[in-house]
């Protein structure tokens, strides 16, 4: 513990938000430390990157290791602790708890990401683990030669598929929606890839099985029926934004919980600003490309703050 120690800013996260907001902090000479259990967040789960400027393809392990290294060459160290806490002082300081240490900064950049978002139906939280997955890249060599299905209509689902074909020997892409909204190339290699069958405008309902996952049952007959045998159940139905931390101190969110912000990524608490998948930012254009540009416009916004007074 080190109470006397007063940093220029504390980020937490280290996905693409926090240790690109630690790059740009670091050009600007700020005292800073980077708080992630997990480097690279969500990052970690994409299989092949195709949009990143600069990488005709690469996987998210691969990227968010040339950030870590980018950020490390600048002399910022990233800090294993959990955040458990965070308050603001009568001196207008903030003070970050952690499970044995206690910090204290000027500014805070909240970049915590994302987390899977949940269906919450029948057997899903039973069967998390013995075939029920919301993490590809973790679980894929588990279902080597099965048959799976993945739920979800987007981007992050037809990457997951794709990426479970080079394993599984059939996979069922259940969208609810009759015009799924995952980007058109993306679905061109989906039409091309024979594994893959897309059942649209259908609900899953349930997932049953005893020891592990042995079907899902379906709002609508597929095929006459409504229970589909499947190994595995992988769900891809978007995020939700790990904001709790933020609202302990009074940070305002949307309706679905992202943190809003303005265009310097500053919030409605002085000294916080937010950056990434966390935030009603960047149209709420969800991309590694724009948490990044969040991450940078908020140590921007910290500088100015802090230096530029």
């Amino acid at each position: 513990m080190n109470m006397e120690k007063i940093y220029d800013l504390i980020i937490i996260g280290a996905g693409p938000a926090g240790l690109s907001a630690s790059i740009y902090a670091s050009r600007y000479k700020l005292d800073h430390l980077i708080f992630g259990v997990e480097q690279g967040g969500q990052m970690n789960e994409i299989y092949d990157l195709e949009n990143w400027p600069g990488e005709r393809k690469i996987s998210g392990t691969d990227l968010i290791s040339k950030f870590v290294e980018h950020v490390e060459n600048f002399g910022a160290k990233i800090n294993r602790e959990s955040v458990a806490g965070i308050s603001k002082l009568e001196d207008g300081t903030f003070q970050i708890n952690c499970a044995k240490n206690v910090y204290k900064t000027r500014a805070i950049i909240l970049a915590m990401g994302a987390k899977a978002r949940q269906m919450n139906i029948s057997g899903e939280k039973e069967l998390i683990g013995k075939g029920v997955s919301y993490c590809a890249t973790c679980d894929a060599m588990f279902f080597r030669e099965k048959t799976i299905c993945v739920v979800g209509g987007g981007n992050s689902a037809v990457v997951v598929a794709l990426e479970l074909a080079d394993f599984a020997k059939k996979i069922y892409l259940i969208s609810k929606e009759e015009k799924m909204s995952a980007e058109p190339a993306w679905l061109e290699k989906i039409a091309k890839n024979s594994k893959i069958e897309i059942i649209k405008n259908t609900r899953v309902l349930e997932i049953k099985g005893t020891q592990k996952v042995e079907k899902v049952v379906l709002d609508k007959a597929y095929n006459d029926q409504n229970n589909l045998e499947v190994d595995g159940v992988f769900i891809e139905v978007g995020t939700e934004p790990g904001v709790e931390l933020a609202q302990k101190i009074g940070v305002e969110t949307d309706a679905q919980n992202y943190i809003k912000v303005k265009e310097d990524m500053s919030t409605n608490v002085a000294g916080v600003f937010a950056a990434g998948d966390i935030t009603t930012g960047s149209n709420k254009f969800r991309q590694i490309l724009t948490a990044s540009s969040e991450g940078a416009i908020a140590s921007n916004s910290t500088y100015k703050m802090l230096k530029l007074k």
